[in-house]
């Protein structure tokens, strides 16, 4: 079956590194909007597996309808099987109620992707109450790893490291990340009061001039990471490195963590960002590739 990667919006280099290393032909789609703010699309050439390239991200919603629209335009020119490879996925917060009347929209958006593409790879998705992705989607999905760049990336630029996890949510990444690069880690205490009142403790050993680096999947507000910086250093640690898998940046998070006394922030690229200095897309196409 031959294939094509079709780049989605704002994830072109994403998507050129995907088709390159699966050795297919990138597709670039012409999308713009009417005057009226609907969506036009046209796909210059399809093949029988169309891989759509795209993280989710910013503003999710217009990039969910840009998605479908591409999905179903490449039906209609022949595609026989569309696939969506997202290195980063929205829609996972929310995957409760936790309050009479709300919405679980992790689950909506679970069952609308499903209905639109046939298998799904993304990376390290932001799950907290779900165990994987099986518990809102329906079709075949596959989580692309970036443990193995981030302990590349570490044993590269730090001698001595101690991996941080800020919360227990973080152990499944700086475990792995630990393992990968045969470092020590510590795993902290966190409480979350809201979206921005995070507190963070830490209890840590003796340091033995090693330098912590703090490890979480998502930088959004940025308080877990903030807070987490304040504590280690409360407890006489070094400057910590900072690293995050995906980029969100919803508030301004840079300045706040090197005031906090860290020394900055790594991120890879799932989202494009200032800040990226890892890339994943070995594991994206290790992953993507087994649909093919």
């Amino acid at each position: 079956m031959t294939a094509v990667v079709i780049a989605l919006p704002g994830s072109e280099e994403h998507a050129t590194k995907l088709a390159n290393r699966l050795a297919v032909e990138l597709v670039t789609p012409e999308l713009r909007r009417f005057p009226d703010g609907e969506i036009y699309v046209r796909l210059p050439k399809v093949a029988e597996h169309a891989v759509l390239c795209g993280s989710l991200y910013p503003a999710p919603a217009d990039r969910f309808l840009e998605m479908v629209f591409v999905a179903e335009t490449a039906r209609d020119l022949g595609a026989q099987r569309v696939g969506l490879v997202a290195p980063y996925l929205a829609f996972l917060r929310q995957d409760v109620q936790f309050h009479p009347g709300e919405g679980v929209t992790a689950k909506y958006f679970g069952r609308m992707v499903s209905s639109a593409v046939d298998w799904l790879v993304t990376v390290d998705p932001h799950l907290h109450r779900l165990h994987d992705l099986a518990g809102v989607y329906s079709i075949p999905t596959t989580v692309a790893h970036a443990a193995t760049s981030i302990a590349a990336w570490v044993k590269t630029e730090i001698a001595k490291p101690v991996l941080v996890g800020p919360d227990q949510e973080s152990e499944q990444w700086v475990s792995a990340v630990a393992e990968a690069c045969g470092a020590p880690f510590e795993i902290l205490t966190k409480t979350r009061r809201g979206d921005r009142d995070v507190s963070v403790s830490a209890s840590m050993r003796e340091w033995n001039g090693h330098t912590p680096v703090l490890i979480d999947d998502i930088v959004s507000t940025g308080r877990t990471l903030v807070e987490a910086t304040r504590s280690l250093r409360a407890a006489g640690s070094g400057p910590p490195v900072c690293i995050a898998i995906h980029a969100v940046f919803a508030d301004s998070v840079e300045g706040e963590l090197v005031t906090a006394g860290a020394s900055g922030i790594v991120t890879c690229n799932t989202i494009t960002h200032a800040s990226n200095r890892i890339c994943v897309a070995d594991s994206i196409a290790d992953a993507a590739r087994a649909y093919l």
